[in-house]
C-alpha cells in the first residue's frame, strides 16, 4: 500500500551515510508518517552522490556545520561512530536543532553529563536510539508492569548475541555501500571486542532492564572469557527495591536470544525479542492474579526504526509525552556499563552513582 504521510512534516537530515543510516534510517524517515528525509550529510561525495539517488532528500552537505545553518531543517539524526556522538550532538544542540543519536550516547560519564546539561538549558527534543522500547510486545509488558503487576520483586533480562547473526542479516539487509574516504575515528572501536560489545550490546539490555524495573542503583558483575566469547552475569539492585539479573553474552553457539521474566506481586511477565532486522514484534506473556489469565498481544507493526521516529516528531510536534530514550536515559545507561566494567575487574557490588570514566 501507498504510504500515507500526515500534513505536518518533521524535516529531518541525517549525519552519517554509513551502514546504520543505509540499513535503518533512510528507509525509516521515509516510511514514518510524521517525517521528511529533508537531508543527508556526509564528507564522502561519493557515497553522499549515492543515497541521494537512492532516497531523493531536497538536499545534500558535505559539511555538518553547513547543514545546521539550513534554517528549513528541524532536527538531526547522528547516524556516526559512537566517538562522534557526544560532539555532533552539542553542534546541533548549539545550532537550535532537535537531536535523535544513535546509542550508546557516547563513550564515558563526563563527555554525556556534560551533553545532557546543554540539553537541559537547551529546551530542544533529544533521544537516543534504544529502538527495542519501540517492539510492541516490550511497550505492552511496561504498561502491564506499570497498572496490574503491583510491586517489584525481581527482572531477569538477557541479550545473547549469535554466532549465526550475521547469516540472518546479510540475507535480511540490503548491501550496504562504503566509501574509502568516509571520516574514522582515530581508533578502531572494535579493537577491543570487550569494550566494543559491552557498549553496543549493553545499551539494549540496560536500557531494556530500566525499560521494564526502573533506575538501577548498584550491580555486580561477573565476566567469563573463553574461545573468544564474553559473557556478563550481572546481579543489580533497583531503585523501588526489587532485584535483576542481566545476561550479555556475545556469542553464543545458538541463535539469537533477548528476553526478560519479570515477578510481581500481582502476576508476572514472559517475554522474547527476535532479531531486530526480522521487524517482527516480540513474543510476551503478561499473567494476571485478578482474573488467573495470560494476555498476549499478536500482529503489531514492529517496524521499530520507523516507531522511534514517528514517536521523535510526535514530541516535537505535538509536545506528546517521550517514551523514547532521553539524554538521562542515555547517561544513566552509560553509567550502568561503566559500572558493571568496574565491577568484573573488581568483583565487588558498584555503585552506579560513584563511578566515572568509561568502559
Amino acid at each position: 500500500m501507498p504510504i500515507q504521510k500526515e500534513s505536518r512534516l518533521l524535516k529531518i537530515g541525517v549525519l552519517g551515510a554509513g551502514p546504520i543510516a543505509q540499513i535503518a534510517h533512510f528507509d525509516a524517515c521515509k516510511k514514518a508518517k510524521n517525517v521528511e528525509l529533508y537531508a543527508i550529510c556526509d564528507q564522502s561525495k561519493h557515497l553522499l552522490e549515492r543515497m541521494s539517488i537512492l532516497h531523493e532528500p531536497q538536499k545534500t552537505f558535505t559539511d555538518f556545520a553547513e547543514m545546521l545553518q539550513d534554517p528549513e531543517l528541524e532536527a538531526v539524526i547522528i547516524a556516526t561512530s559512537d566517538a562522534f556522538h557526544v560532539p555532533l550532538g552539542k553542534l546541533a544542540l548549539a545550532a537550535g536543532k532537535h537531536v535523535f543519536v544513535e546509542k550508546p550516547l557516547g563513550l564515558n560519564i563526563e563527555e554525556c553529563e556534560e551533553l545532557a546539561a546543554q540539553v537541559k538549558a537547551s529546551g530542544l527534543t533529544f533521544q537516543v536510539g534504544t529502538n527495542r522500547r519501540f517492539d510492541p510486545a516490550l511497550s505492552y509488558a511496561r504498561a502491564f508492569i506499570r497498572e496490574e503487576l503491583g510491586e517489584l520483586m525481581a527482572l531477569k533480562a538477557w541479550y545473547c548475541d549469535s554466532v549465526h547473526r550475521y547469516t540472518m542479516t546479510d540475507n535480511l539487509q540490503a548491501q550496504a555501500f562504503t566509501s574509502p574516504d568516509a571520516k574514522k575515528p582515530l581508533e578502531n572501536p572494535k579493537a577491543d571486542k570487550q569494550r566494543y560489545f559491552l557498549l553496543t550490546h549493553g545499551s539494549h539490555l540496560v536500557d531494556g532492564a530500566r525499560f521494564l524495573a526502573g533506575s538501577i542503583v548498584r550491580v555486580q558483575t561477573q565476566l567469563v572469557k573463553k574461545f573468544g566469547a564474553y559473557c556478563w552475569f550481572v546481579a543489580c539492585e533497583f531503585e523501588n527495591g526489587s532485584v535483576g539479573q542481566l545476561d550479555l553474552t556475545v556469542a553464543v553457539r545458538v541463535d539469537f536470544e533477548e528476553g526478560f521474566r519479570v515477578y510481581g506481586e500481582y502476576g508476572s511477565v514472559n517475554g522474547r525479542m527476535h532479531l531486530p532486522w526480522f521487524h517482527k514484534a516480540g513474543e510476551v506473556e503478561c499473567f494476571s492474579t485478578k482474573d488467573d489469565l495470560y494476555r498476549r498481544p499478536l500482529g503489531q507493526d514492529a517496524y521499530t526504526y520507523k516507531l522511534q521516529l514517528e514517536h521523535f516528531a510526535e514530541v516535537i510536534l505535538d509536545k506528546k509525552a517521550q517514551q523514547g530514550a532521553t539524554v538521562e536515559d542515555g547517561l544513566a545507561a552509560m553509567r550502568a556499563m561503566v559500572a558493571i566494567s568496574r565491577s568484573a575487574e573488581s568483583g565487588d557490588w558498584v555503585n552506579l552513582n560513584d563511578v566515572s570514566g568509561g568502559v
